[in-house]
């Protein structure tokens, strides 16, 4: 049986440019984890040559993996991104299923951990009280899909403008770092140990800081001429990133040395703060906040396109399937994600570390889905082998076989490092159980569907 649309007549129009696409992209990729990560990749390596060696080589894992998408994209153009390739793979319960993943746990969970990056560094520039950060964090959850709604041109106008002024940040902060004072040889030196090269540890992190360039999927409906822009967009938005990351770790190194970047717990204001004195603090919670302002925004765009799409397949969610033509926007379901994402933040707000608890809430079905959309470009592929896609993967299979295997690995190390870490985590837990709630609902859309 098919599922029966029930969205209304108005549809997404295709009004982003190139330039707006590769902007969503690096802004969505380029978040406050490039400022937190390093140090505990830092931690996780035998030497400089290692360190910079892997940042280079996440670059690469993630245009592999870009480079799949890309022909996904490009032959199955649709807002419901990687929710329309598993449907088209795998049939509608799996579409379904997933589209509950990333409406309750993946893309709510990572908005609200975006949300509490920005309330944590708003807080360092001015507290409003003991629960700072968690109101932040509201608010900027609340801002930025108000914003949304207003329209596409509002958004992906603040898209271009902070995404802009982002990477000229972080460009200064790069200046400063080679062009500072460098550490001592013994500190350098110092990296150098024996054992291991490097620990799963420290491409989990690094792959983690890769993340986002996916949602690249939910913005074909909306690109100008779809079928050649999104590879280009995808192709050109991590090679962008893969530069502006290994620039910003060799002034890391250069400036504080793998020893200091281990003992660090805020790597990037402890370079402001060598480089350009007791002003470093400030600018970098600026460049900071920045960061996330631009991450939340394209994360809170691409979001509400996969809600839009389930609602206008299944009937239980059927009023997420309407599309608000004056403003270009699905309404409906960025008003959804908005109240799932500010109840996960509450949730979130009575743990130590609500940032940390909504990585844990959310890595282990990020990961299991980015595997299955893997493994659907091979489906599709046997399903249409003859199909005339503008653009195929090359040194198809191994370039997606390396993929799935990538997803595989980061499947099962971002699990066992989230339970290893606590056990009775209340983010694993809540994700898995939220998660299961998608097995029943699934069952009531069926039998909404079939009668």
């Amino acid at each position: 049986m098919r599922a029966v649309p029930v969205q209304g007549t108005a549809q997404p129009q295709p009004t982003l440019n190139l330039f707006d696409a590769v902007t969503m992209i690096v802004g969505i990729v380029v978040g406050a984890g490039i400022f937190k990560a390093p140090s505990i990749v830092a931690g996780s390596v035998s030497s400089a040559e290692v360190f910079i060696g892997l940042w280079v080589a996440g670059g690469v894992i993630s245009l592999i993996g870009a480079l799949c998408y890309a022909e996904l994209g490009s032959a199955f153009p649709n807002a419901g991104g990687e929710y329309y390739f598993l449907t088209r793979a795998f049939g509608r319960w799996v579409g379904f299923f997933f589209a509950w993943a990333r409406m309750s746990v993946i893309q709510t969970g990572a908005i609200a951990a975006i949300a509490f990056v920005f309330g944590d560094y708003a807080t360092q520039l001015f507290s409003i009280g003991p629960r700072s950060s968690v109101i932040y964090a509201a608010l900027a959850v609340v801002g930025i899909t108000a914003l949304n709604i207003s329209g596409t041109r509002g958004s992906k106008t603040l898209q271009n403008i902070l995404t802009v002024a982002l990477a000229c940040a972080i460009l200064g902060v790069i200046l400063a770092g080679l062009g500072g004072t460098g550490a001592a040889p013994a500190a350098q030196a110092a990296g150098a140990a024996s054992g291991p090269m490097f620990s799963q540890l420290a491409l989990i992190f690094i792959l983690l800081t890769y993340g986002g360039w996916n949602e690249a999927a939910y913005l074909t409906a909306e690109i100008q001429d779809a079928r050649r822009n999104i590879v280009r967009a995808l192709v050109l938005g991590i090679l962008i990133v893969t530069v502006l990351y290994v620039l910003l770790n060799l002034a890391y190194v250069n400036v504080l040395g793998l020893d200091g970047m281990k003992a660090s717990r805020a790597v990037a204001a402890d370079l402001m703060k060598a480089t350009l004195g007791a002003a470093g603090a400030a600018v970098l919670s600026l460049i900071v906040i920045s960061a996330a302002l631009t991450t939340l925004n394209a994360t809170v765009f691409t979001g509400a396109r996969t809600n839009y799409a389930v609602g206008r397949d299944f009937r239980i969610f059927g009023a997420l399937g309407n599309w608000k033509e004056s403003s270009n926007a699905p309404v409906n379901a960025l008003l959804f994600q908005g109240a799932v994402a500010l109840v996960l933040v509450l949730l979130a707000s009575f743990t130590p570390d609500g940032f940390e608890t909504m990585v844990t809430y959310t890595a282990p079905a990020f990961w299991l889905f980015f595997m299955l959309t893997g493994i659907s470009l091979f489906v599709l592929r046997w399903q249409q082998p003859l199909s005339d896609k503008p653009f195929r993967v090359p040194l198809y299979p191994l370039t997606p076989a390396l993929f799935i295997a990538m997803c595989a690995f980061m499947l099962y190390s971002s699990a066992s490092y989230a339970m290893s870490k606590n056990p009775s985590s209340l983010g694993a837990q809540l994700g898995i159980g939220v998660l299961l709630l998608g097995a029943p609902l699934a069952l009531v859309a069926r039998k909404r569907v079939t009668h």
